[in-house]
């Protein structure tokens, strides 16, 4: 079991050859990968600042009315 044979040799050296060669395959997955990663994140950012803008269109005054402007009556 702990002799290499000849089918274990070809399956490591096709897997070098993918990995490391082949005109830059996988480098340029990677780059793909990183493009897609970077235009998600973009859209998440577009995504936030229209739910800010909406949240400021829908803000209203909460503040309490003080008491003297509810009754109407003053010390004046």
């Amino acid at each position: 079991m702990g002799a290499i044979g000849p089918w274990q040799i070809v399956i490591v050296l096709v897997l070098a050859v993918l990995l490391f060669g082949g005109g830059g395959k996988i480098s340029s997955l990677m780059g793909d990968f990183a493009k897609g990663i970077k235009s998600f994140r973009k859209g998440l950012q577009e995504e936030d600042e229209k739910s800010l803008e909406e949240r400021s269109d829908q803000a209203m005054d909460v503040t309490p009315a003080k008491e003297d402007e509810k009754t109407g009556s003053g010390a004046e």
